[in-house]
């Protein structure tokens, strides 16, 4: 059996594994008043829910990934000599991360491309915490009702603009006869524009806003459900703000901390849009890299191999997180 056709059997049986789990769930319980899945939803709910959640969670999200994963130690040939003798895994995709395959030397422009987009998804992740979290603290504990929902429409309605054409108007805004440029020589603030696009500075913007909603309402869910006795009572006590910040609401709201923080780390990540309109021209995004192999190149092995060093990145960020908040990813999820 080939790896390939492997990678479409295996769904099937994880759909088999679900059925048994669900099947003998209410054998497993010692308690005689519990009632298993088929019998709290019945027989034709239940087999719906488990066929459209193995849709959902296997044709849609595990499969693709598990044929990139399979792709990427094959080498890259034509179509028609996909399977037959010079089909076989390898790992020359990965090892060209590291080393050129063309004059064998050291591959300094992508290693340098993944650790940036790497440590400015970093950047990101915590500029998003600093701006989210004292909005989501006055939003669930200070704020009045008829101020949050006017926040949360406030911060909902820009984002019914779809993600490029919001990345096109922050061009329009910080490009060289912008917006904020014309406004600065205006004041008389500079006396040529700021080359905001050249520098990058564009490109943290537009990531930094594109997902302030991603990092906000975790926090918000998190730190609405704190009692406020608590944060009163710690006041009373005579404990300054930060105190209170560090000691009580923060350990709090730790699961919607580290679910912001994944989330909003690996969507910047896996940005294209934000790095191909708002990015400068020596700007080299991974992600960039990714989608030449793939859609320029026709290299798909090798593009690959690339998204899954990067999806390998984003994993190892999640355990990190869950492990510097002492939270389980079910928590997070909560």
């Amino acid at each position: 059996m080939s790896s390939r056709a492997f990678v479409f059997i295996l769904p099937f049986a994880v759909i088999a594994m679900f059925w048994l789990m669900a099947k003998r769930e209410g054998r497993q319980s010692n308690d005689p008043n519990h009632r298993s899945f088929f019998e709290r939803n019945g027989t034709a709910l239940s087999i719906t829910f488990i066929a459209l959640v193995a849709f959902w969670t296997l044709f849609l999200v595990s499969l693709p990934y598990l044929y990139m994963v399979v792709e990427s130690f094959h080498p890259r040939l034509p179509p028609m000599q996909r399977g037959g003798p010079n089909d076989f895994l390898t790992i020359e995709q990965y090892k060209s991360f590291i080393i050129t395959p063309t004059d064998g030397t050291l591959n300094t422009i992508h290693i340098w491309a993944f650790l940036t987009s790497i440590l400015v998804s970093v950047a990101v992740t915590a500029l998003n915490f600093a701006i989210c979290y004292p909005l989501a603290f006055y939003m669930a504990q200070v704020g009045t009702a008829q101020k949050v929902r006017l926040l949360m429409l406030g911060l909902i309605v820009p984002y019914w603009v779809n993600e490029i054409l919001r990345a096109f108007a922050l061009r329009l805004l910080l490009a060289s006869k912008g917006l904020i440029n014309q406004a600065l020589m205006g004041l008389h603030f500079t006396d040529a524009p700021i080359d905001f696009l050249g520098n990058n500075t564009g490109l943290y913007v537009g990531l930094s806003y594109a997902y302030l909603l991603v990092m906000i309402f975790p926090l918000y869910n998190a730190i609405e459900s704190l009692d406020k006795n608590q944060v009163e009572a710690a006041r009373d006590l005579g404990a300054p703000w930060w105190r209170i910040h560090k000691d009580v609401v923060m350990p709090y709201a730790k699961p919607g901390i580290a679910s912001g923080c994944t989330m909003v780390f690996m969507l910047s990540a896996g940005s294209l849009a934000a790095p191909q309109f708002l990015g400068g021209p020596r700007t080299l995004w991974f992600t960039s890299i990714i989608y030449d192999f793939f859609f320029q190149n026709f290299n798909w092995p090798r593009g690959a191999a690339y998204a899954f060093i990067l999806l390998a990145a984003c994993i190892a960020f999640v355990m990190l997180m869950l492990r510097l908040f002492k939270v389980s990813l079910g928590e997070t999820i909560r």
